[in-house]
């Protein structure tokens, strides 16, 4: 009796699909949920599979890029992608504990070892609607710095009014008053 049951429950299951790798071909990005294009390793097209991705984390995987595809219900029609990657872009020789983000242009946040991040790109650009706040002790730069805008110190006066009084100091030369600086700044 038990060999029956058995056998019953082996046919049964040889009938579900498990879940399976495929190379995704073309990616859908612009509904609620990015629905991929992919080929099976045994040669099969899979249309519109839904991709799911962690919250707050998106991307949208280069063609090429493997996945593992998960069968709802063990049906290849109902299949959900819930993992990507792209061995050519990935970054390899992190450290144990490491976390990056990249893109397939090279450009990559890193939170290293040592409580540091690091962040590669051509273009930095951050858009804060109300404020950009900087607390440490020292902030380094290694090439020029360009502001459109007014720079203030702590005792709250501009560069711009620093400047209009050093321009207009006077000089005093053998106890008399001599013009402001030759040399403006």
């Amino acid at each position: 009796m038990l060999k029956v049951i058995d056998e019953r429950i082996r046919r049964k299951l040889a009938g579900i699909r498990l879940a399976f790798r495929g190379v995704i071909t073309l990616v859908k990005a612009a509904g609620a949920v990015q629905l991929v294009q992919l080929d099976g390793l045994s040669g099969e097209q899979l249309q519109d599979a839904e991709l799911f991705q962690q919250y707050g984390c998106t991307s949208n995987p280069p063609p090429g890029a493997m996945c593992i595809v998960l069968p709802l219900g063990g049906r290849t029609a109902h299949g959900v992608v819930i993992a990507t990657e792209h061995g050519s872009y990935r970054l390899k020789g992190l450290k144990s504990g490491e976390v990056a983000l990249y893109s397939d242009e090279g450009d990559s946040v890193i939170l290293k070892r040592g409580r540091i991040m690091e962040v590669t790109t051509e273009t930095f650009r951050v858009n804060a609607s109300t404020a950009i706040e900087l607390n440490s002790p020292t902030v380094t730069a290694s090439a020029d710095f360009v502001a459109e805008g007014d720079i203030s110190d702590q005792g709250n006066k501009s560069m711009a009014d620093m400047r209009t009084v050093f321009n207009t100091h006077p000089h005093a030369v053998s106890g008399a008053v001599a013009a402001a600086p030759v040399v403006q700044m």
